[in-house]
């Protein structure tokens, strides 16, 4: 169980890591509020047919277990909102940083969770914590390659939104267990959607026109990355560590670089590939058992 979640975790991180791309586009024709209203609420239809499908195969079955729908919408809510505020800074801030700094500084949620999982009682293994440092020196190493210049308003929205992806990630960890991982997630994307949208109409004058334009990164985002991924990582990260969850999900940026190295033709230095190469190692030394865990792993093998 916890390899399937850590590859649906791995998964998560290469549709996000990929669309990257989808989001830099999307911002040619759009503001950030409009684009992501227009992906959250897609995401969100994107998940009705399934969710209908899912609830007559266990009516089929005669497997309707008992569900708290105040749970599930209380959770969807709060994942909601915490989306709709991360998605919204990171759109923000990557307009005043460059991407390197961006990918680096929102990946620094993997120091960010298990710090904040300290005040909810979230202990962390010295190898997970050692991990951690690995992760943030191979987001450097990838990431902030030359002229990166001081801290500005860019970086710091990216720190709020490094902060705010850190608090989905605990919330969905505190509400996963309890609640059906795909409605919970179409609720969070039909919150996170309205209120982008509210905000849009305020703040921006989004027409019609523009969205039919930005077609292809909106409907990337809002199916790929919205209706998949962020329900992968709500199923995936049942059960599992928040800190080695988000350290699986930091990939994402190396996943970002390798995919411009193949799709792109953009070529990766030496320490580019180093950097890495040091980020799958954390991954890898954040999977390996201790202590109690190590003796029930050896026993279920």
């Amino acid at each position: 169980m916890r390899l399937k979640n850590s590859l649906l975790l791995l998964l998560t991180a290469t549709i996000w890591g990929v669309a990257f791309v989808a989001q830099s586009a999307g911002m040619d024709y759009v503001g950030p509020f409009t684009f992501n209203c227009a992906r959250c609420l897609i995401g969100a239809l994107v998940l009705v047919p399934l969710i209908v499908a899912m609830d007559r195969g266990k009516r089929r079955q005669k497997e309707v277990p008992a569900e708290n729908k105040k749970v599930l919408i209380l959770g969807g809510i709060c994942c909601g909102l915490a989306l709709f505020l991360a998605s919204n800074f990171q759109q923000f801030g990557i307009q005043y940083t460059t991407v390197g700094k961006a990918g680096f500084i929102t990946a620094c949620y993997i120091v960010i969770v298990p710090l904040l999982g300290l005040f909810f009682g979230k202990k962390c293994s010295p190898l997970i914590w050692g991990a951690v440092v690995m992760a943030v020196v191979g987001l450097y190493m990838l990431c902030m390659t030359g002229g990166s210049g001081g801290i500005n308003r860019g970086d710091l929205l990216m720190l709020v939104c490094a902060v705010l992806f850190s608090v989905h990630i605990l919330v969905i960890d505190y509400f996963s267990p309890m609640a059906d991982g795909v409605k919970l997630s179409c609720i969070q994307f039909l919150v996170a959607g309205v209120l982008s949208g509210l905000f849009g109409l305020l703040f921006e004058e989004p027409k019609l026109s523009q969205l039919l334009a930005a077609w292809v990164p909106v409907l990337y985002a809002g199916v790929m990355s919205c209706g998949v991924a962020y329900t992968l990582q709500i199923v995936g990260q049942k059960g599992m560590n928040p800190t080695v969850a988000s350290l699986i999900l930091s990939l994402e940026s190396s996943i970002a670089v390798l995919a411009g190295w193949f799709l792109l033709g953009q070529q990766l230095n030496a320490k580019e590939i180093t950097g890495c190469v040091i980020m799958f190692g954390a991954i890898v030394l954040a999977q390996v058992p201790v202590g109690s865990k190590r003796e029930n792993t050896v026993a279920e093998n």
